[in-house]
């Protein structure tokens, strides 16, 4: 019994003229516009809207790398990450709350070039002055003016050596490729700086704490158990969240 259901359902499934015959009686699916590429009468090319959702879907997609590698989350992060190693804790505050943190920071130090890529960029393209093409080279702008600024001459001419670019005119004319991996090997660089900077009181506990123990012959207690309480209690004690925010802002030039 099973084998003849099998045998039907096969030759009404494989069936060539049963196909054809299913494929005619279908109605007919509106098809999706052609990707088309105009120009305007001012010379301008104009991408038909399947094609800006596509190109907009994309950017969804990559949205994270471009956070992350265009602006100065890299380095409040990585800040982050390094105090909460020099305080010894090691998942307090956790992963979520330093990179919420780190976000919401981010958008304050990049606040002046939101607004001025919204200016630009966004509000002409919304009130139609300008063709996508424009509006994505205006929003560059900005973002690349942030970037030359933190960015250190030596790592911009490392990437342009390894990147074999013809000599520019000024620092304006640095391609994208070469623009980004510079400001993210300045913003590790400057972090690391920073990071230096904040093991240093707790390190100096962390060895007063170790040589009492040793003193006292107490060689079995861990010292990291000891110094913790001194550590937290000198954070705090010089509100070290204010301290290192505020840092962080005025490297930055806030």
């Amino acid at each position: 019994m099973i084998s003849r259901v099998l045998a039907i359902l096969a030759v009404v499934f494989f069936s060539p003229d049963l196909l054809a015959q299913a494929t005619n009686t279908l109605p007919a699916l509106p098809g999706i516009p052609a990707l088309q590429v105009t120009t305007n009468a001012a010379g301008n090319q104009e991408y038909s809207v399947t094609l800006q959702i596509l190109v907009i879907m994309t950017l969804l997609t990559v949205l994270p790398s471009l956070v992350i590698m265009m602006t100065s989350f890299t380095r409040i992060i990585v800040v982050f990450s390094i105090l909460r190693q020099a305080l010894g804790l090691q998942q307090a505050p956790s992963n979520q709350i330093l990179i919420g943190l780190t976000l919401f920071l981010t958008l304050f130090i990049m606040s002046p070039v939101l607004q001025e890529a919204n200016q630009s960029a966004l509000q002409p393209y919304l009130n139609e002055e300008i063709t996508s093409l424009q509006a994505l080279q205006n929003a560059s702008e900005p973002f690349k003016r942030f970037m030359l600024e933190q960015t250190r001459e030596k790592d911009l001419a490392l990437f342009l050596k390894l990147s074999e670019t013809p000599q520019l005119n000024g620092p304006e004319e640095t391609p994208f490729l070469v623009l980004v991996p510079a400001f993210v090997t300045s913003e590790l660089k400057t972090a690391f700086q920073i990071g230096f900077m904040l093991f240093i009181p707790f390190l100096i506990i962390d060895m007063v704490v170790a040589s009492v123990l040793m003193a006292m012959g107490m060689m079995m207690l861990s010292p990291l158990i000891v110094s913790l309480p001194f550590k937290i209690m000198l954070f705090v004690l010089v509100d070290g969240w204010t301290l290192i925010i505020g840092t962080l802002a005025a490297s930055y030039g806030l």
